[in-house]
């Protein structure tokens, strides 16, 4: 069985051209939109899940 050492690396600069981070940050921004979507859908699905379940055992009362 071999042995694998483990070496450390610090990053020191990253050289990158600004129009060249400018490009993908608005990659990466496009790309979050769908993620944000799916995420509101699956809090809006959870938050209806533990408000019928409140309302159905009693601890949110809701009636005026």
């Amino acid at each position: 069985m071999e042995e694998y050492s483990v070496k450390e690396v610090n990053i020191v600069d990253i050289k990158m051209p600004f129009w060249s981070m400018v490009i993908f940050m608005v990659k990466v921004t496009i790309a979050s939109i769908p993620a944000m979507i799916i995420l509101t859908i699956l809090g809006a699905l959870v938050t209806a899940v533990f408000g019928s379940i409140g309302n159905i055992y009693g601890i949110f009362d809701v009636s005026n």
